[in-house]
């Protein structure tokens, strides 16, 4: 009895999982703070979230080394051809302790056009950030907290996620220029 118990529950979360890639991301109850965090570009310059200060921020942590990381890369690049620019954009962070020269083949090899290569090879960013698996992907609104997480991979290039995407980034948009009305709104 005990194991056909365990080998249905077995069943029920294979078949979940199985199906369990978000179509979008579930927004926090409240927005949370997002420690500082320092990593590089392909050159080896110095960056933070505070780069991107003002942009809603699709930040995800991933390796080269990593299945679902690989798979849904592509997707990252595509969602950032689309949306990207300037009021969104896509870090995909990789905290590959080989160094930027294996992300670069990685990307090289599978076309990514729209991404930055950015890299922690510490993995300090991925720890600070409280990102213990793999992928992790946070939405970071235009202030610098976080809005929403997912733990795994997803198909980020969705008409539902881009729909999803263009809403927040439209309600930041808003929200920013409310704080910050320019010379020509003021009557």
């Amino acid at each position: 009895m005990r194991i056909s118990v365990l080998a249905s529950f077995f069943l029920l979360f294979t078949a979940v999982s199985a199906g369990a890639e978000p179509t979008t991301m579930p927004l926090h109850d409240a927005k949370r703070p997002v420690p500082a965090i320092v990593f590089a570009d392909e050159t080896g310059n110095r960056l933070t979230l505070e780069d991107w200060r003002d942009k809603v921020i699709l930040l995800n942590i991933w390796a080269t080394w990593c299945p679902p990381c690989r798979h849904e890369m592509p997707t990252l690049d595509r969602l950032q051809g689309k949306l990207g620019g300037e009021n969104f954009e896509v870090l995909a962070l990789s905290i590959d302790r080989a160094g930027p020269k294996v992300v670069r083949a990685f990307f090289d090899k599978i076309g990514v056009k729209h991404l930055r290569l950015l890299i922690d090879e510490t993995g300090a960013s991925a720890r600070n950030l409280g990102a213990y698996g793999l992928p992790v992907t946070l939405l970071i609104d235009p202030d610098g907290a976080e809005l929403s997480r997912i733990i795994g991979p997803a198909e980020w290039d969705t008409p539902e996620m881009i729909a999803f995407f263009e809403k927040i980034i439209s309600g930041m948009s808003d929200h920013l220029k409310a704080d910050n009305p320019s010379s020509d709104d003021k009557g």
